[in-house]
């Protein structure tokens, strides 16, 4: 589990205008809340924070006016074009307690080559201790035959973490290829006699 150390400043000035100001110094707004605790409201510097949101679910000591905080990121909000982070919400943690979160499912293994891999959902939710979050979960795909489809129950999840999602979630489905080339084949069917017809007409 991934745990990076991030230096924050407090925020003494709010509104749209000074969220703008910070952005341009290469700061982001944030706010740090939970346990009770009454929300403190920082900016962090872009770059590292950049940097360390790379890493699915990292845990972020953030430390403001000499006092470490433990966090999870919860929301982050990016610019719509730029991608740019604009804000981002980080809820307390405490070390041995344990949280809901979604982690990302990668895929190993041969699976029958007959068929197209579909990935329906790429992470499950799961409940797990604060810092024993995994960065990923693998799903073995051998000998998964073409029509099938693998579910949330079928990942294997370590000791001391219980699935959130539903068990019936669909994560992967491998559709039979002679469907798909069915499907893909009859707009293209449907739209021939339209054509022939608008020729005969001009």
């Amino acid at each position: 589990m991934a745990e990076i150390s991030i230096n924050a400043t407090r925020r003494t000035e709010f509104g749209k205008g000074a969220s703008r100001r910070a952005r341009r110094d290469g700061l982001v707004p944030a706010v740090i809340y939970g346990h009770g605790e009454k929300p403190s409201h920082i900016t962090l510097p872009a770059r590292e924070l950049g940097v360390a949101l790379k890493t699915s679910n990292v845990l972020l000591d953030i430390v403001v006016d000499g006092k470490t905080e433990l966090t999870l990121p919860k929301a982050v909000v990016r610019h719509p074009i730029r991608l740019t982070i604009d804000h981002i919400d980080l809820v307390i943690v405490r070390r041995g307690e344990k949280v809901v979160v979604s982690v990302p499912v990668h895929t190993s293994g041969e699976h029958d080559r007959d068929g197209i891999l579909e990935h329906v959902n790429h992470t499950i939710d799961v409940e797990v201790e604060a810092t024993a979050i995994p960065s990923h979960f693998d799903l073995d795909l051998t000998g998964l035959a073409a029509g099938l489809s693998l579910y949330a129950a079928d990942v294997k999840l370590p000791a001391g973490s219980a699935l959130i999602s539903d068990p019936k979630m669909i994560v992967v489905h491998l559709s039979e290829r002679s469907v798909a080339s069915t499907e893909e084949a009859a707009p293209a069917a449907e739209a021939a006699p339209a054509a022939e017809a608008e020729k005969k007409e001009s």
